[in-house]
This record gives C-alpha cells, structure tokens and sequence, in this order.
C-alpha cells in the first residue's frame, strides 16, 4: 500500500531547521510565511483527500460516503500542519538560521524553487503524471545526465531517502496498528514491526523512484547555475537546520495522521461508525 509514500511524499522539497533556542528565534507565522507553507499545506490536502478517494474505491469498494469524506478532510486539517510545521520551525531556527533562510528564500530564486516545488506537487497528484515523472528518471538512471547528477547531490545533501525511508516506516506502523485497534485485523506488536520492516527495500526503492521523478520534474526550469546555488545553501549549517525541523515537522503532523486513517479504515470496513 502506498499510504506512507503518499503521507511522506511532500517531505522531499522542502528543507529546513535544528535545535536551537526559540526564544532567539522567529516567530512561526513569519516562517510559514516565508516558506510558503500555507500553499504546500493545501496541496498536502489535496493529495490526501486523492488518498481518501483511492481507499475508498480499493477497500471499501467505492462505498466510503459522507462519513468517511468527513473523517479524511479532518485528518488533512490544512490549518493544523501549517500550525505544527510553522511551530517546529520557530522551536528549531535561532536567529541566525531563520535569517539566512529568510534571505534565501525571500529573493527571486527562493520564491521560484518554492513555486516550482509546489507546482510539481500539485502536478503529481495526477497519477498519469506521476507515471510519467518516475519514467522519466528511470529513462535517465545510470548516465551521465548533468541534471540528473545534481538532483542526486541535492537528494545526498539533505539526506532525502533516509529521511524519507524512516518517515515511511514509521508512519506505516502508526496505519497498521490503527487498523489493529479498529479491529480490522489482529497482529501482536512484534507481527506489525515485522510487516512494516518487511516492506523496507520496497519503500526504498519506491521512494528513491518518486524523488528524483519529482525533483527532476520540479527543477527542469532552473538553469546548472541556479541548481548549483540551490544545492550550495542546502548544505550550509541554515540549510541543514531547515531541513531536519521541517522533517520533525512534518512527521508530527503525520504521525497522528497515518493512525487516524488506519483506525478510520477500519472502523468503516467493518461498517463502524466514523
């Protein structure tokens, strides 16, 4: 089930944050402003409303309805990953940090990437474009394509697929031990760990597949220059703190999320009420 790579998939393009005082800090509207995550909160939605609409048809035989339609726009709550996002970042960006970024992304290019980022976002909700993403990085894998190698240091940079492969791992835990205590299906917490860590390399190489498809899509517009730039601040010490406190981010947000949606699944399999 693709349940984590969709939850996680919106990890992979932003990067941000470390531990650092808050009190020094900015504040966590500022931040969202900057990094424009109201606008990647509403495409999170939508991929997880598309999420909600997959499940249904899959597993509840297109017979999700109103109740269900409900519980998933609740789960995706646009306002809450903005709130829990925005706070992680003022927690974990000192004054600094924040400011650097602020520079970044407040100049032309930092406001395109983001654009750019969000668009392809948005774009690969389309699972025809998503297809055509993932085959177009596949059509490229093993040359010596310049764009290629740079979406690959930008990918090593910020540690993309470990970051991607343990948020997966864990969100596909907090789904089937949902769908465990939905009564949906009975598994000790040893038979859960070993099904989730059973589907590793599977995830791995799945989310290898749809970062490069989607970084490849994303930044076809930047010239090697602008990519350079772009990989240079992602590895300076502002980079790497914007990275990991977005991923802390995210992953509390989904957390509570990949659960609800396991329990929700659940409860509507077996005909429970939502």
């Amino acid at each position: 089930m693709n349940v984590l790579r969709t939850a996680f998939a919106a990890l992979c393009a932003l990067l941000l944050a470390g531990p650092v005082s808050a009190q020094s800090g900015p504040s966590a509207e500022a931040m969202a402003r900057v990094m424009q995550l109201e606008t990647a909160a509403e495409v999170m939605r939508a991929e997880g409303l598309a999420l909600g609409d997959e499940l249904a048809a899959d597993m509840l035989g297109g017979r999700g309805g109103a109740i269900w339609d409900r519980r998933i726009s609740a789960l995706y709550d646009a306002g809450r990953l903005v709130e829990v996002v925005s706070g992680e970042l003022a927690d974990g960006l000192d004054a600094g940090a924040a400011q650097a970024v602020r520079d970044f992304f407040t100049a032309p290019l930092g406001r395109r990437i983001l654009t750019l980022e969000n668009d392809a976002r948005r774009a690969m909700i389309d699972d025809d474009i998503e297809a055509l993403a993932r085959q177009s990085y596949l059509d490229l894998r093993g040359s010596d394509d310049p764009r290629l190698a740079q979406v690959a240091r930008f990918i090593e940079v910020n540690d993309l697929v470990e970051r991607n492969v343990a948020g997966a791992l864990s969100s596909d835990y907090r789904f089937t031990r949902g769908m465990v205590e939905g009564g949906a299906m009975a598994m000790s917490e040893g038979e859960i760990l070993d099904r989730v860590w059973a589907s590793e390399g599977e995830i791995r190489e799945d989310t290898r597949e749809w970062l490069f498809g989607f970084l490849l899509m994303a930044y076809r517009p930047l010239s090697d220059a602008e990519m350079e730039t772009y990989i240079d601040f992602s590895a300076t010490e502002a980079g790497q703190a914007l990275n990991a406190a977005l991923f802390e981010g995210f992953e509390a947000f989904y957390a509570n999320v990949s659960h609800g949606l396991g329990l929700s699944l659940a409860q509507a399999m077996q005909g429970s009420d939502l």
